[in-house]
């Protein structure tokens, strides 16, 4: 392979492995604030926050007091008969008689509130920031059809980090020849030649 083109490929394998750890740090510091319960990374599924926030935005919610939560908040919150979790705007919040709070809440693309009122303890989820369009990319990543073949490709350009540098053939080429000594190169038997100079 020429030179030129395994620099080319060596490059890429090397900015393949460096964005391959980045993400892997990445996911992995994700991975360990969600089991810490410190943040929870959401994908908009449907328009009904629009155009606030649109179908395929990443949001990531933070617990919060509930006692904080006030009308025209937006909030993270299980759907009592799906479990689904559901995310839209307050529009009344009350403290019940049992220590819990009543929470009721709207989409802003919808033209009613949700059926229901959502019952709540100390802590809510609240959205804190918001992606835009990085749910797509993920919902892309994950189908087989696109996985497996960059799975595969990355494979390969991590693969040429471990070619050796040079080839053999010209490392061997480009090394300098081994010194030797003049005496014990002379042919056996060989007279030695005498060192004239011109005279003048």
């Amino acid at each position: 392979m020429p030179s030129t083109a395994r620099r080319v490929l060596r490059g890429a394998g090397d900015l393949a492995l460096t964005l391959v750890a980045l993400l892997g740090l990445a996911s992995l510091l994700v991975w360990g604030a969600t089991q810490l319960g410190w943040i929870k990374p959401l994908v908009v599924v449907s328009g009904s926050m629009e155009p606030g926030i649109m179908t395929g935005d990443v949001l990531v919610a933070v617990p919060s007091p509930t006692a904080d939560l006030r009308v025209g908040d937006v909030a993270t919150i299980p759907n009592d008969g799906t479990g689904a979790l559901v995310t839209h705007r307050v529009v009344a919040v009350e403290p019940a008689a049992d220590g819990t709070w009543e929470v009721r809440m709207k989409g802003d693309a919808n033209d009613a509130e949700d059926g229901g009122v959502y019952r709540l303890g100390d802590e809510v989820w609240t959205p804190r920031w918001q992606v835009p369009g990085v749910g797509y990319v993920l919902a892309e990543l994950t189908r087989p059809a696109v996985a497996v073949p960059l799975v595969v490709a990355v494979g390969c350009l991590v693969a040429l980090t471990l070619l050796p540098r040079t080839a053999p053939s010209a490392a061997r080429a480009a090394a300098p020849p081994e010194p030797t000594d003049a005496r014990t190169a002379a042919p056996a038997g060989a007279r030695p030649r005498a060192t004239v100079r011109e005279a003048t």
